[in-house]
């Protein structure tokens, strides 16, 4: 559909900008009475956990759809145990979620990133990855990619996992719930690393994530029942005109190809390969050709 000229100049001078970076004017820190700090102007942001509790933050905005970066650098050493989470939820029982979860380890193991979609309150859709560098020794920046279509998670740049609108099939797709994003660090050494087998050194505490270079200009900021991209909730047209992610239907043939492989070197656990897990078979989307793999 061609939205007239008009129309777009109006959404343009209605359009929501949020200045990079800068923490102070874009999240609130939700918890950790004193363990997360905001530093250098606004450009910085460390959360901390000790024994006695972790911290975290939450964007001021809700957003419904849009582009989201952030500069990270993990807790260094033996972080076993931790678990440093970025992630986009709605609220509710029924919540929809997009997670990226960085599970610490020993000092002589990587990091896994374990990521995971969830519909209406239903998740169960794990892909995790060892990184290709130390993400201990300087910021990366770990991206979410949500429109209409598909949502794509990326590291610095390169797609590893792409979860598309598959409704049509019968899988649910995050598309009418609006979301903040969120951080955490916090103990989880029940699960979090080798499946709770190596627990917490809270010698070593406490441990620091910084964080730096938020980024959701490329987002429809979602107030009073309105997007700042025009219309309501599923409403695309305006911002399909205006930014291009919004239109993507999905990854290009390069971009394809560079998940793909990632995918083979670094991807350690998908749940679309985990059929004991599922023995009355693999969820609807894992059965669909690999050009619209979850």
């Amino acid at each position: 559909m061609v939205v007239p000229v008009m129309v777009v100049a109006v959404l343009v001078t209605s359009m929501v900008l949020v200045e990079a970076g800068n923490f102070t004017k874009e999240v609130d820190i939700t918890w950790g009475d004193g363990r997360a700090k905001i530093l250098n102007g606004g450009h910085l942001l460390t959360l901390t956990l000790d024994q006695a509790s972790g911290s975290g933050f939450q964007s001021k905005s809700e957003y419904m759809y849009g582009k989201f970066d952030m500069q990270i650098k993990l807790v260094p050493g033996n972080s076993a145990g931790t678990v440093v989470a970025y992630y986009l939820r709605s609220q509710g029982s029924a919540w929809d979620e997009i997670d990226l979860e960085f599970l610490g380890n020993l000092s002589s193991d990587p990091y896994v990133l374990h990521t995971n979609v969830f519909t209406e309150g239903q998740g169960n859709r794990e892909q995790q990855f060892y990184l290709w560098f130390d993400p201990t020794a300087n910021f990366h920046t770990y991206s979410v990619l949500w429109n209409p279509s598909h949502l794509v998670l990326y590291v610095d740049g390169v797609p590893i996992r792409e979860f598309k609108n598959l409704e049509g099939a019968g899988v649910p797709y995050p598309k009418s719930q609006p979301m903040r994003v969120y951080a955490s660090i916090w103990n989880a050494d029940n699960w979090a690393t080798r499946g709770g087998l190596v627990k917490t050194d809270w010698s070593l505490a406490p441990f620091t994530a910084s964080f730096s270079g938020f980024n959701a200009n490329k987002a429809c900021i979602w107030m009073d029942g309105a997007s700042s991209c025009g219309g309501s909730v599923g409403t695309t047209v305006a911002a399909s005109s205006l930014w291009p992610w919004m239109a993507q239907k999905g990854l290009d043939g390069a971009a394809q190809t560079r998940m793909e492989a990632v995918q083979r070197k670094y991807m350690i656990y998908s749940y679309c390969q985990d059929s004991k897990r599922f023995p009355q078979g693999l969820p609807r989307e894992c059965s669909l050709t690999s050009k619209t793999r979850p």
